[in-house]
C-alpha cells in the first residue's frame, strides 16, 4: 500500500512539474495586472515589481472615477442576454437538422460552416447602417440582437453535430411510453444534452463579453458603453493615462469570464469528449 501511494505522488510531483510552466504563462498576465492596480500612482511606470504599498483602494477609485459598474452591468446585459437568444434559436434548429431530413440540408450545412470565415469588421458598416435606420444607434439592445445573430450560425453548428450522437431510441422509447414528442424532448433529450449546451453557452458568452469592434461602432455614449469600450476609453485620447485604473479594470473585467469558465469547467470537458466521439 505504501508503494501504491509513494507511486501515486510521484506521479502527481512530476505532472505538476510538467504542468508548472503552462500555470505560470497563464497566471503571468493576471499577475501583472493584479500588481500593477495595486501599486501607487508614482509607482506605476516604475521598473520595480512590487509595490512600496498595495494600494487596495485604487480599486473603488477606478469604480467611481470610471463609470466602471454602468459598463459592468452592460457587458453582464449583453452577453447573458445575447447568449439565450443565441441559444433559444439554435437548438429547436440544431435538432431539427440532427433528427429531420429536408432538402437542402447539405447546403444550410455548408452555409453555417462559411458564415463562421466571415469577421464582423467586414459587415459592420452595413451594420451600422441598419442600426440607423433601426433607430438602435447607442443603444445596447443593437449590441445584443447583433451579438446573438453572430452566434447562431456558430451554435447551431456546434450543437447539431452533438445531437446526432444522442440516439434517436431513447426518444422513441418515451413515446412508448405515452409522452409526447415535445414532453420526450424535454424530458429526455435536452437532459442529455445539457453538457454540449453549456459548451456553447459558455463560447458564445465569452464572444459577446470580449468583443470590442462592433460594440465601439454601435455605441457612443459612457452610458451605454460595454467593459471592452470602457478600459479603451481609459487609454484613448489621453494625454495622461492612470495605469493604476486600467489594470484594476482590466483585471476586474477578466474576473466574471474567469469564474464562470471554472465554474461550467466540468461540462466543458465532459461536452468536448462526448461531442468529439460519433
Amino acid at each position: 500500500m505504501s508503494f501504491k501511494l509513494s507511486r501515486k505522488w510521484r506521479r502527481t510531483i512530476i505532472s505538476w512539474l510538467l504542468l508548472s510552466p503552462l500555470i505560470i504563462l497563464v497566471l503571468f498576465p493576471f499577475a501583472v495586472m493584479l500588481i500593477t492596480a495595486l501599486k501607487p500612482p508614482g509607482e506605476v511606470l516604475r521598473p520595480n515589481w512590487w509595490p512600496s504599498e498595495f494600494r487596495w483602494s485604487n480599486f473603488i477609485t477606478m469604480w467611481d472615477a470610471t463609470n466602471f459598474g454602468r459598463a459592468l452591468w452592460n457587458s453582464i446585459y449583453v452577453a447573458f442576454l445575447s447568449t439565450a437568444i443565441a441559444l433559444v434559436v439554435s437548438i429547436p434548429a440544431a435538432y431539427a437538422m440532427s433528427r429531420f431530413r429536408f432538402a437542402a440540408k447539405g447546403f444550410f450545412r455548408q452555409f453555417l460552416l462559411i458564415s463562421q470565415m466571415l469577421s464582423p469588421i467586414v459587415l459592420v458598416i452595413g451594420l451600422f447602417r441598419l442600426v440607423v435606420w433601426l433607430g438602435l444607434l447607442d443603444n445596447v439592445n443593437s449590441v445584443v440582437f447583433v451579438y446573438a445573430a453572430f452566434a447562431i450560425a456558430f451554435t447551431v453548428w456546434m450543437l447539431q453535430s452533438y445531437f446526432a450522437t444522442i440516439p434517436k431510441d431513447l426518444e422513441e422509447a418515451a413515446w412508448i411510453e405515452g409522452a409526447s414528442p415535445w414532453q420526450a424532448l424535454i424530458t429526455v433529450f435536452l437532459p442529455l444534452a445539457l453538457p454540449a449546451i453549456t459548451v456553447t453557452a459558455i463560447f458564445a458568452f465569452i464572444n459577446a463579453w470580449n468583443e470590442f469592434v462592433i460594440a465601439l461602432t454601435m455605441l457612443r455614449s459612457q452610458d451605454s458603453y460595454t467593459l471592452p469600450i470602457q478600459v479603451f476609453s481609459l487609454v484613448a485620447g489621453r494625454y495622461t493615462i492612470e495605469w493604476h485604473h486600467v489594470m484594476a479594470a482590466a483585471f476586474v473585467a477578466t474576473l466574471p469570464v474567469a469564474i464562470v469558465f471554472a465554474w461550467l469547467q466540468r461540462y466543458l470537458v465532459r461536452g468536448l469528449a462526448l461531442g468529439a466521439v460519433k
